[in-house]
């Protein structure tokens, strides 16, 4: 239904001149209003649901910037929002008012392999622009988990990270430049096309991880590498997790630094075995998921090492994907983690937390702690090679006590993080859900502060409010 035939009840913040105004602006094909329409875009991965007044699809930043002005005038919430996959509640409405779906905004604009950079909106799906740089010889590495759907701006607005984070860095490690629409309504353009810039503030790094809460990303210029000539992907099978934990250390001391070193615990193991029919040897408490690249001529030694290293620290059976379909198929088994953890337990609750890399076996163990504390089934998996994990609590949400254990195991989960000099979000932002805790990270001084740049870029507060700190 659109905005000329609006047949619900609208609440007041945003009355039928206002939908006018937006209708204006986007057509009257890309407002949307209808309960049908607006509950596709009330929610995220969290299953946390909040229904929005309404919903529009600019085509370019200048809609977005007419959008934004509107929504500052009337003081209405407004949410940026991609593909919505997030896991930290950062887009859903949690106060009603306008979502401003980009996926009009999803084109690759240029690829320029001469300064190894390209420019892309921010709707462009992360894994479509991977195979495209690709074709050309080059590299975009930041790949999470849900690269076949979430979004590069997404992943710009979050933080991102994904298995290759350990050798290439993040998503941040690779936006040289964006262009915003502020909280006001004007478009800026922070950073450029040359990799060095030391012209003031790093406004680019400011609003990369903030969630929608200062501005809306409209454009990108992310940087590119040569796509690496040749690649092995292993497996190591492990008695203990902390044994697993342990060769993770060992294999960074062997001076190598390989693309991705997973982690995949016993309950995680066995859902993604029942889903996806994954062969394991006997004992199996642990696996880690291993690859390198570079020059093919040095990725045998490399492999050597890794081998020595896992073995030294108890590795029951190694082995080294022969060729191109072996390996696809173990990376099907680590991508398919969380959905077969979904499929068994669908009331889960996921947690992204990261500690220092030799730090993770303390952290597998103290996991193991809360959920004896608790009496909660525990499962991890995620990026051990820099210290990520994804740990997912077995709960019935519909139970009051399960929901009550969880909370409690999530407080200990976030105390024993930040006791081991970690942090509370490693890859999924603060969002919503991660909120109440973040003064378990923060001082106050540094609360203060984030909270003053945001009373600056948007006095009004209408910039995905209830997020992070609100």
């Amino acid at each position: 239904m659109t905005a000329s035939a609006v047949s619900i009840k609208l609440p007041v913040m945003i009355n039928h001149a206002i939908l006018k105004e937006l209708e204006a602006v986007v057509g009257v094909d890309n407002l949307l209003t209808s309960k049908a329409n607006l509950v596709c875009y009330a929610y995220d991965a969290t299953g946390q649901s909040f229904m929005p007044d309404a919903v529009v699809l600019p085509a370019n930043t200048g809609e977005v910037s007419q959008i934004v002005r509107l929504a500052n005038k009337y003081r209405l919430p407004l949410i940026p929002r991609g593909a919505g996959s997030g896991f930290a509640g950062g887009s859903v409405p949690v106060r009603s008012g306008i979502v401003i779906h980009l996926s009009r905004l999803n084109k690759i604009i240029e690829i320029d392999a001469e300064n190894l950079i390209a420019v892309v909106e921010p709707c462009v799906v992360t894994g479509v622009f991977q195979e495209e740089v690709e074709k050309l010889g080059l590299f975009y590495p930041p790949d999470p988990a849900s690269l076949k759907f979430s979004t590069i701006g997404g992943n710009a607005a979050t933080g991102a990270g994904g298995p290759r984070a350990v050798k290439y860095g993040v998503t941040r490690d690779y936006i040289l430049g964006l262009e915003v629409v502020t909280p006001t309504g004007e478009v800026i353009n922070t950073g450029g096309k040359t990799v060095k810039r030391a012209t003031g503030y790093d406004l680019t790094r400011l609003m990369i991880g903030s969630e929608g809460t200062l501005g809306t990303i409209t454009k990108l210029i992310v940087r590119l590498i040569p796509l690496p000539e040749g690649k092995k992907t292993m497996t190591a099978f492990f008695k203990t997790a902390e044994d697993a934990a342990r060769s993770v250390s060992g294999i960074i001391t062997s001076r190598i630094v390989p693309t991705t070193l997973e982690f995949l615990d016993k309950n995680t193991l066995a859902c993604v075995k029942e889903n996806l029919g994954m062969d394991l040897p006997e004992e199996t408490s642990a696996m880690l998921l291993i690859e390198i690249d570079g020059d093919p001529l040095i990725l045998d030694r490399q492999a050597g090492k890794i081998r020595d290293a896992c073995l030294k620290n108890g590795a029951i059976e190694f082995n080294v994907a022969a060729n191109k379909e072996e390996s696809d198929s173990l990376w099907k088994a680590r991508r398919g983690a969380s959905p077969s953890m979904l499929k068994f337990w669908p009331g889960k609750i996921s947690e992204d937390i990261v500690v220092p890399r030799n730090k993770i076996p303390e952290m597998v163990t103290r996991l193991d702690t809360i959920a004896d504390k608790h009496n909660l089934t525990i499962a991890s998996f995620g990026h051990a090679g820099d210290g990520n994990l994804h740990v997912n609590i077995r709960v019935d949400k519909k139970n009051a006590e399960d929901m009550k254990r969880a909370d409690e195991a999530i407080k200990d989960i976030f105390k024993a993080t930040v006791e081991l000099e970690g942090a509370i979000s490693g890859e999924h932002g603060i969002g919503m859900s991660k909120a109440p805790y973040l003064k378990m990270q923060l001082s106050d001084s540094e609360i203060g502060m984030m909270k003053a740049i945001k009373k600056a870029l948007d006095p009004n507060n209408i910039m995905n409010p209830g997020k992070i700190f609100d």
